[in-house]
């Protein structure tokens, strides 16, 4: 009985000190420890959203799973997509009740769940089945602690910093985020070659650290309002995303003979409920004294401009992130000689480019901005990003990897230009005391793009290849030797079988072969050709490519409307430091008066 006494000393002591330093003013340096601090718990928490993308074979295989064997592909899709989900649903409930209870305490305690979590996971002690729903659940709580991080960090930082710097410091913590999803890629190729469990021992001193100090060094610098928690908004909100994103995630998988599962009961009645419950969720804002989302915000232009460019930049950028993982792994890695396994490893680092564009351009356009203003910025970058998109477009499939190089890193150039001041604009537009609630709400567009960008554009891709990759795959493998039921039956599957198999680094036709036992049958020629590197990439090249141009261009697509979203939020404002001018002034008005603390 005596193990929990030094861990609620420590924690006691922790509280104490952290007490003692919300007594004492902040000194002319805090704002470089809150930027600092805040930046490695969105860095960790964006990283851990994206880390298992790659490393999954391994981890499938460290727990004994075939996720593509029948029943076992909701256990894919909820590892890859439970964090996401869980994120886009949470963040605006965990701001507003940082507004309400101070963020830097909700900050705090994020960071440890996130910690506790990440233990967790490292521990799995099942395997199969159990062993999935082990990750699966504690990732979801991970997210829980992850979110916490990213709702309230643009808020804190926003309080900690002057309007001069204001662009600068959130430029370098969102782009930090921003490249955490690709830089968790890398880290995930890296480390699942050591060990799976190595891919969730890597969140654990980093979260500790990270823990310990941001108890002792960060302080709430704004007064908190505390009110009622607006329990059926929450509750509605909370149903109806989550209802809604899960029926996407769902209605990429096959369904009744079709390639994708729009037409399945289930899924429309996820469609429709969830709408329905966002919709009651609307109405029960406008009637509440204290809503979780003040949709009142959306008056304010920068604001209601900003997070509409926000939504369609994040549909588009994890569309792109997805799709470039599939190009890079099925098909052009391969052709160069690449084993299938190790080409989840190689495409996180082909596309480095992407996250360099990123970590230049953020912080530069950032500090910018905070001289020119938003709308210059963010409205070139986001016209540089759709170049890029039809640049995409237009590459052959079996590139050149200096235009593709240089076409990521104009994207990842364009975003950077994009988010900084995007983020200082939206942050600065609202009153002080509705930073922690704007900031969630921020998080919410974003995160919410990224999980629907997986349904729209792995349906659009789905799509693309179901009216062509059939007939091409088929006769393929009948050239080679495979009887024709069998080509048949196997050209018959769900293009998403195809595209989960380059996803995980399997060898595609190996695996939908694998099971029939046709492989025993051919000679061994027709073995190697079929389980070669060329066979399946340039049997697929031009199906893919065809869903490929369906992809960009409506990626392109957004990226345009984005910007003109991005045009359209008004001139430059400094943030509201000062309540007289125009930011905080229309923030302001655009608030009833019956709901201010």
């Amino acid at each position: 009985m005596t193990g929990p006494a030094p861990a609620a000393g420590i924690r006691g002591s922790l509280l104490a000190r952290s007490a003692r330093l919300r007594a004492t003013p902040p000194g002319p340096g805090y704002k470089w420890i809150a930027l600092s601090n805040t930046t490695l718990g969105v860095l960790i928490a964006t990283m851990d959203a994206s880390i298992v993308i790659i490393s999954l074979p391994a981890i499938f295989r460290g727990i004994g799973l075939d996720p593509l064997a029948a029943g076992n592909i909701g256990y894919l899709l909820w590892m890859i997509l439970g964090y996401l989900l869980v994120s886009a649903v949470l963040v605006v409930v965990l701001g507003r009740l940082g507004d309400m209870f101070g963020r830097v305490r909700i900050y705090n305690l994020g960071f440890l769940v996130f910690a506790c979590a990440s233990v967790a996971l490292s521990l799995d002690p099942f395997r199969a089945g159990a062993g999935a729903l082990w990750l699966i659940l504690w990732r979801i709580v991970q997210a829980f602690g992850g979110s916490m991080l990213t709702a309230n960090s643009a808020a804190i930082l926003t309080d900690a910093f002057p309007a001069r710097q204001r662009g600068m410091a959130l430029g370098i913590n969102q782009i930090t985020a921003l490249a955490g999803q690709f830089l968790g890629l890398l880290a995930g190729g890296l480390l699942a070659a050591v060990d799976w469990r190595a891919v969730f021992w890597v969140s654990v001193p980093v979260s500790v650290t990270g823990t310990v100090w941001s108890y002792l060094s960060l302080r709430e610098t704004s007064a908190g309002g505390r009110g009622k928690i607006d329990w059926l908004g929450n509750l509605t909100f909370a149903s109806g995303a989550g209802i809604l994103l899960a029926g996407i995630t769902y209605g990429i998988q096959p369904y009744g003979g079709h390639p994708t599962g729009w037409t399945n009961p289930w899924v429309l009645t996820g469609l429709i409920g969830g709408v329905f419950l966002l919709l009651v969720f609307c109405l029960v804002e406008t009637r509440v004294a204290e809503p979780m989302f003040r949709l009142s915000l959306f008056r304010v232009r920068a604001f209601a401009a900003g997070n509409l460019a926000a939504l369609l930049t994040a549909i588009a950028r994890g569309g792109l992130q997805f799709m470039l993982i599939i190009w890079l792994q099925g098909i052009w890695l391969p052709l160069r000689g690449y084993d299938f396994a190790d080409t989840p490893l190689w495409a996180g680092i082909f596309m480095l480019p992407l996250t360099l564009g990123f970590l230049v351009a953020g912080p530069l356009s950032g500090y910018l901005s905070d001289r020119f203003g938003a709308r210059l910025f963010s409205t070139a970058g986001l016209i540089v990003v759709a170049g890029s998109f039809l640049g995409l477009l237009v590459l052959p499939v079996d590139f050149g990897y200096g235009v593709f190089a240089t076409l990521l890193l104009l994207n990842g150039l364009g975003q950077g230009m994009f988010s900084s001041p995007n983020t200082s604009s939206i942050m600065g537009s609202v009153p002080a005391r509705y930073r922690g609630v704007a900031s969630g709400m921020r998080s919410t567009f974003q995160n919410s793009g990224t999980a629907l960008s997986i349904g729209v554009f792995f349906s659009l891709m789905v799509s693309g290849l179901a009216s062509t990759l059939p007939k091409t795959l088929g006769s393929g493998l009948q050239a080679h030797g495979v009887p024709a039921s069998t080509a048949h039956e196997v050209a018959s599957l769900p293009p998403v079988s195809t595209l989960f198999a380059t996803f995980l680094g399997d060898n595609p036709v190996g695996h939908l072969l694998g099971d029939s036992g046709t492989l025993d049958h051919l000679t061994a020629a027709q073995r190697a050709t079929l389980t070669g590197h060329t066979f399946f990439p340039e049997l697929v090249s031009g199906p893919f490519h065809h869903g490929l141009t369906i992809v960009f261009a409506v990626a392109a697509g957004m990226a345009l409307v984005s910007a003109l979203a991005s045009a359209l939020r008004g001139g430059h404002e400094r943030a509201d430091d000062d309540p007289r001018q125009a930011g905080a002034g229309q923030a302001a008005k655009a608030l009833p008066t019956r709901t201010s603390p």
